[in-house]
């Protein structure tokens, strides 16, 4: 403040009223040096606060550039265990998300038919012809306390009615690395299983997924893991469920568990621009009276003949995934590859037709190998190769004349995908297939596909 403020204040007095000024007396000078000083104390006071919103704006300001950057940062890098983070769900409470997806579909086979020597197993090819809506996804996420986490997931079908696909409670307070999931969720085997569709790389889910676990297995139960404190990412986890998915066979009015997993997986990154992570899964559970129609056996069974089936089922899983991105910058180039294999051994007793029952044991397996390229910011390609090994039964006396047990045919399929994403909330994908998977019907298949996200989605599983 100039020190020439003061005087030009009291200046102003005096002129203001010169013959006042010329016959004040010393209690009018004291009362005008007491306004003055009035006037200085408020001035200062109006500065003080002033400089003090300055401040505080200033501060806001940075505080603001801090999390968009460390925003920024979260969407462009993989977390520890590689997932990439896309939204926050704790940006507000609870988070919602609607996925909204739909599909063309042009082939000429029937999608009724199974895969050539798996048709005992499940046979949902998760499209159909022409133009259609795809399952769309509601997601409901929070936390509850500072003990636990809850989330929900509903799937709308295209023709009406909704199912629960995931409504789980999670832990996040047992420590130790520890973490306790209970309710409905995805199961933990694998690579592909815990990941929900509109995550998927290609329109639909490998031949080995659609055959062995009906595309995904899901699970009412327990799952626990644990994540070791290592630098390297090393994880197991178990679950018990009720056995309502895919091989299993629901366990209604029954005390008990109807199934059970083991799975582990170990990851790591090497340097900025590699990482990876490989996974063991094992799956027991048991199947009663589970029947399937249509089953191409012997004896001029053209249309098929309807076969039940009770017994054990066992599956393990091998798994790997590596990523590289240059300088470590997955928002304009990045290689994936990744590959699963599983083996299920099956034995217990067949009723053929639903008349003649023996016992009957198979090993089946199947694989795939695929990678995704995104060769610049918001277009992908990717290459996908399935094939299947239906094995050779061991079938009881009964019915040796009935059922096949050789097939001696090997269902494979060649896919091939392009994807535009204009963000990370839409994505828009071509994808052609040559279909080997049915003897003596090749396939050749084209799709169009659209994926929208409406709301707080959580990141993605590495």
């Amino acid at each position: 403040m100039s020190r020439y403020f003061y005087w030009y204040v009291a200046l102003a007095v005096l002129l203001g009223n010169p013959l006042n000024a010329l016959a004040a007396t010393d209690d009018d000078l004291q009362a005008i040096r007491e306004q003055i000083q009035q006037l200085k104390q408020n001035y200062e006071q109006r500065i003080s606060q002033l400089e003090q919103r300055l401040q505080q704006a200033e501060a806001n300001s940075r505080q603001a550039e801090s999390i968009a950057a460390q925003a920024q940062a979260a969407a462009q890098q993989p977390t520890r265990s590689g997932a990439v983070a896309t939204s926050s769900e704790s940006s507000f409470n609870p988070a919602v998300s609607l996925i909204l997806s739909g599909t063309y579909g042009q082939f000429k086979q029937d999608t009724a038919v199974a895969a050539t020597g798996f048709a005992l197993n499940a046979n949902n090819p998760g499209y159909t012809q022409g133009l259609s809506l795809k399952e769309s996804e509601l997601s409901i996420a929070a936390n509850i306390d500072p003990q636990f986490r809850g989330a929900a997931t509903f799937a709308l079908a295209p023709a009406g009615g909704i199912s629960v696909e995931n409504a789980f409670v999670q832990s996040s307070a047992l420590g130790n690395g520890f973490n306790l999931k209970m309710g409905r969720f995805f199961s933990g085997l694998g690579y592909l299983n815990e990941q929900h569709a509109h995550a998927w790389d290609f329109v639909d889910q490998p031949l080995v997924y659609r055959v062995l676990w009906d595309n995904q297995i899901g699970e009412d139960g327990l799952q626990l893991k644990w994540l070791a404190p290592t630098d390297m990412f090393v994880e197991v986890g178990g679950e018990l469920g009720r056995g309502r998915g895919f091989p299993g066979t629901d366990r209604q009015n029954k005390n008990g568990a109807g199934a059970g997993v083991l799975f582990a997986h170990i990851g790591d990154d090497i340097g900025i621009e590699h990482s990876w992570r490989a996974g063991l899964s094992l799956h027991e559970t048991r199947r009663v009276n589970a029947v399937s129609t249509g089953v191409p056996d012997l004896l001029n069974t053209a249309g098929g003949v309807s076969n039940s089936f009770s017994g054990d089922s066992r599956t393990a899983g091998l798994d790997f995934v590596w990523k590289y991105a240059p300088n470590g910058n997955l928002r304009e180039r990045y290689l994936k590859l990744q590959g699963e294999y599983f083996r299920r051994e099956e034995s217990g007793l067949l009723t053929y037709n639903l008349a003649t029952t023996d016992s009957y044991a198979v090993a089946q397996s199947g694989w795939y190998l695929q990678g995704v390229y995104q060769f610049m910011p918001a277009w992908r390609s990717g290459l996908r190769y399935d094939r299947l090994d239906p094995g050779i039964a061991a079938v009881g006396a009964l019915n040796a004349g009935n059922v096949i047990s050789n097939y001696a045919f090997n269902p494979s399929r060649l896919t091939w995908m392009v994807d535009y994403s204009p963000s990370e909330f839409s994505r828009l994908r071509l994808q052609l297939a040559r279909d080997d998977s049915r003897q003596g019907l090749p396939d050749n298949q084209l799709f169009l596909q659209y994926i929208m996200s409406l709301g707080a989605h959580g990141a993605h599983q590495y």
